[in-house]
């Protein structure tokens, strides 16, 4: 996977820094009290402590140490919290857009010495019980994380890790599917057409084809122009067929080392298990080197630059006349630096978050432009941190103009500072996230330290925040204008600053198309015949490889027996408060509450239920009357959902499909799918909003209405100070009661606990005359890969074969859809779900559209055939229970049952039948539910303009 990393402060909102996490309760001997117990100097399997931390402030100890033989540096960060996680990166600096290190991530999953079968990271997706397994290529180093909360299963993860990335096989066969290839398009006909194919290939098409992540690569490639950065460390599309095998090879032998590489780990499990592990299955068996992949400073300019670049036009455009971005990005100090980065990225949310910051007022609310420009704030994933501030969605004669507003406000903010009650807010909100509670703590922790930690910066002071946050008041202290000078000496006085514009060309897919043809036809002009006969012989020989059952015996697994049998159970209290039906669930949520409403609707008339998610996005806003201000929202809004299609293509597709097959597949389409994004773009195109001013308020009368509400409240104890809150709103809210007829005829009450039928109820919407309707639509999109979706009418939750459907859908994603959509077809990724009574079939970023809806049908033959083992079902089992039993944070407890009426009581039921799920269950639901609905079903595809489907009157094509 390619990966844009984030800067600080954005990464803090996604690490859960206080309390204890899945167990959620301190043991007799905590993991943290342990690790104290290390000294610095002590030898360890190897290793030799250097610094032993305690980090009151997010619970847990840091313990780093270095490997004596190789310098391979390593840090644990020992916490009570069940969901272990290892991670080892590498520094990798590529110098050319070969995208060497992206398709070296690729290939060393793809066997190793001691796991010689091919793709044992995926196969091991299926024989564990991780909460997280992935792999990530950055600007400059590539990480290998997992987690897991079974320790059997972390040993197996690490010793499969661990020989991946140390002693990879790095077959030819591998490179050639993952990389890049010449192949005939049909690979059993030597006579079709030679093309390019590879999953890694395509998965950059359409990476390339986002204009945000477009932006953002040239940005970045032009901002550090004489390194590393100046190259695309994911792949170039027209760059990546000049990577030889030989070259793969190299760059690995280089790079990935133990001198080059950092290891953390991190949870409840013991550290010198860990050690001696990594010890034995890797480290002993290398000498130390001088791995050279130091980034140097990027020479500074001794005056600002501009440049431009081009896209492809976006027909999903708020505005299709104002497309173009324009952003100035300034080079700032080292990452390394803990407290200025700190202080940088505090400095960069008071200068752009919210509707109070300076480039909001100035930039935002004149309407200039759409939204911020996709590069936008702080960023410190590169050696040297940079800042960016611009517009997307401008018109070409306001481009000066907003260079000129972004100079203008850099002065205004040197000259009046900012308000300190805004900096006391920030601050506030950055205490607010570190007391908040998520599920992956180890990995967002990973993630936080990995990019100043691979410049040498040293992870252990980046976790001390409140140490840089009690030094940043200091300095506040000492200097009332500490902010000023930062923004005169970073900005002001910068020289090293780059404005690039980009603008859309009307020709600029067809460039592309063209320009991949050239290259494609220098590789085959000076192809011999025996070259050709050996590329198709190539092809045979990788599709036979591909079709091969894999024996996967040398590979580690868990048994089901290994999965807990029972659920823990969170009690939850139901009662009322103003007439209002309420969920109380006490949990230890670091003294915040946690409260969430629920509003049904019931009686909102059929005309308004588009209007839903614009309504929740200004909700807060209290002026909906407010034309000037809404047109903002609006704007954002429509851009925000159109820059949304290209990363998320598939979802759209999935959204789509399942329109025509349930009310709620067609709410979801509504809601959230390609008709809510036209939807935005017709409004934000609208001259006159008054129309909508007059229709958000009609939303509020029914959505508002306490009998159309329940409302969740999560906290540390049912404290009376937030009863009283509840109650003040409650009271608030209590004067919009009004009765109200429904508007769908069918409304049925159920107890909210279904073990009391006298409690308060819930109101659900029955729609016993909706009939299914087959439907296939084709969404024509300015991308050169498709995404392929197709959705038959299922179950739901509840029913007796929900479970059976679920185990059939891992199991056909794992051992027939990864092979045909993916090895075979090249696409980047695709499988099957089960959700909101659909199952559904879906490929991402491919290069096919008919294959991919054969292989789909395909897939219903294989298993109504039956042609799988136990073996096969129990992988399957393993990997669904690995997501059924993923860690909840304290916040989300107990909210299956308020948001869908799920107990805890159905969930062990549920459970006791994945369990009981046999070889019989999953042959006849694929053959009543799937091969039956094949009849109904709805299928969608997002991508280029495509000749087979337009000729074929059964497609609707937008």
């Amino acid at each position: 996977m390619f990966r844009q990393t984030k800067s600080v402060f954005q990464k803090l909102r996604y690490l859960s820094f206080n309390g204890q996490q899945h167990t959620w309760r301190l043991k007799s001997t905590s993991a943290r009290e342990r690790a104290l117990q290390y000294q610095p100097g002590q030898k360890i399997h190897g290793f030799t402590v250097k610094e032993v931390v305690a980090v009151p402030d997010l619970f847990l100890t840091a313990v780093k140490l270095t490997h004596d033989k190789t310098g391979a540096q390593y840090l644990h960060a020992a916490r009570d919290d069940s969901n272990n996680l290892f991670s080892v990166q590498f520094r990798t600096t590529p110098m050319d857009s070969t995208g060497v290190p992206h398709i070296l991530e690729h290939t060393v999953l793809c066997g190793s010495e001691k796991y010689p079968c091919r793709d044992p990271f995926f196969k091991m997706l299926n024989r564990s019980l991780s909460t997280f397994m992935n792999a990530f290529t950055a600007s400059d180093y590539t990480m290998y994380p997992f987690s897991t909360q079974n320790g059997k299963d972390f040993k197996n993860l690490l010793s499969v890790y661990l020989d991946a990335v140390f002693f990879p096989c790095l077959r030819e066969q591998d490179f050639w599917q993952e990389g890049w290839r010449l192949e005939n398009e049909d690979p059993t006909d030597n006579n079709s057409p030679l093309m390019f194919k590879g999953v890694v290939f395509n998965e950059m098409k359409g990476a390339f084809s986002d204009n945000e992540r477009l932006y953002a690569q040239h940005l970045q490639n032009k901002l550090y122009p004489d390194h590393t950065y100046s190259v695309v460390s994911g792949g170039e599309p027209l760059a990546i067929p000049d990577l030889t095998w030989e070259q793969l090879k190299q760059f690995h032998a280089t790079h990935y080392h133990p001198s080059n590489a950092r290891f953390f780990t991190y949870g409840d499990l013991p550290l010198e298990p860990h050690l001696k592990q990594i010890q034995e299955e890797a480290l002993s068996k290398f000498a130390c080197i001088d791995p050279k992949t130091e980034v140097p400073s990027q020479p500074r300019w001794t005056s600002p630059k501009e440049d431009h670049v081009t896209c492809s036009p976006d027909p999903l455009a708020p505005d299709p006349n104002k497309q173009n971005t324009v952003c100035v990005s300034y080079l700032l100090g080292d990452i390394t630096d803990a407290f200025e980065g700190l202080t940088l990225s505090l400095l960069s949310s008071l200068m752009i978050s919210g509707p109070n910051s300076p480039f909001y007022k100035s930039l935002i609310e004149p309407k200039l432009g759409t939204d911020f420009s996709s590069v936008v704030g702080y960023d410190g994933s590169t050696k040297e941190a940079s800042f960016s501030i611009g517009l997307q969605g401008v018109d070409e004669e306001d481009i000066e103009r907003v260079k000129q507003i972004i100079s203008q406000t850099i002065d205004k903010i040197i000259e009046n500072g900012f308000e300190e009650r805004r900096i006391e807010a920030l601050i506030h909100k950055l205490e607010i996230q570190i007391k908040h509670q998520t599920t992956n703590f180890g990995l967002s922790l990973a993630s936080y330290i990995a990019s100043s930690w691979n410049h040498d910066g040293d992870p252990v002071e980046l976790l001390q925040i409140s140490d840089s946050v009690a030094k940043f008041r200091q300095a506040l202290k000492e200097n009332p204008r500490f902010l000023q000078e930062k923004v005169r000496q970073y900005f002001k006085e910068n020289t090293h600053r780059l404005t690039l514009s980009m603008s859309p060309e009307e020709s600029y897919l067809e460039k592309q198309a063209k320009a991949e043809e050239e290259k494609l036809q220098k590789k085959i002009e000076v192809l011999s015949d025996s070259d050709r006969k050996q590329i198709y012989e190539k092809g045979l020989e990788l599709l036979a490889a591909q079709s091969r059952t894999q024996d996967v015996s040398c590979l580690p697994a868990l048994k089901v027996s290994d999965i807990e049998p029972t659920i823990p159970i969170t009690p939850v209290q139901i009662s009322t408060a103003g007439g209002v039906p309420v969920q109380y669930c006490e949990q230890p949520t670091n003294g915040l509450v946690y409260f969430r409403a629920l509003c049904n609707l019931n009686t909102l008339p059929e005309d308004l239920k588009v209007f839903v998610p614009l309504f929740c996005s200004v909700i807060t806003n209290p002026h909906f009357d407010d034309e000037e201000r809404l047109r903002v929202l609006v704007m954002q809004s429509a851009q925000e959902l159109a820059n949304s299609i290209a990363y998320s293509g598939h979802l759209y597709a999935m959204t789509r499909a399942g329109r025509h097959l349930t009310p709620a597949g067609d709410l979801q389409e509504t809601f959230g799918g390609m008709e809510q994004v036209t939807f935005m773009k017709r409004t934000a195109a609208m001259a006159d909003l008054s129309q909508i001013i007059r229709t958000l308020p009609r939303l509020k009368i029914h959505l508002f209405n306490p009998n159309n509400m329940r409302w969740v409240h999560n906290t540390p104890a049912i404290l009376s100070d937030a009863a009283a809150h509840l109650e003040g709103f409650i009271k608030d809210v209590a004067k919009n009661r009004k009765e109200r007829k429904p508007v769908r005829p069918n409304i049925i009450e159920k107890p909210i606990n279904p073990l009391d039928d006298n409690g308060p109820r819930r109101k659900l919407i029955s729609e016993p005359t909706f009939h299914p309707c087959p439907m296939k639509t084709f969404f024509q999109m300015p991308f050169p890969v498709n995404f392929v979706s197709e959705s038959i009418r299922a179950v739901p939750f509840s029913h007796k074969d929900y479970a059976s459907l679920c185990i059939l859908a891992r199991m056909m994603t794992a051992k027939f859809l990864h092979g045909e959509i993916r090895e075979k077809g090249g696409a980047y990724g695709g499988g099957a779900k089960i959700g909101g009574g659909l199952f559904t079939f879906y490929s991402y970023r491919d290069p096919n559209t008919v294959q991919t809806l054969s292989a789909f049908g395909n897939g219903i033959e294989w298993a109504k055939s039956g042609k799988f083992t136990q073996q096969d079902i129990d992988e399957a089992k393993l990997s669904v229970f690995s997501a059924v039993d993923s860690p909840v944070a304290p916040a989300d407890k107990g909210m299956g049952q308020f948001l869908s009426g799920v107990t805890d009581e159905m969930k062990q039921s549920h459970r006791q039948r994945l369990f009981a799920v046999d070889h019989k269950n999953l042959v006849d639901v694929a053959e009543r539910y799937l091969s039956a609905g094949q009849k109904t079903c709805g299928v969608a595809i997002l991508g280029p303009e495509n000749d087979v489907i337009k000729k074929d009157p059964s497609w609707i094509i937008k």
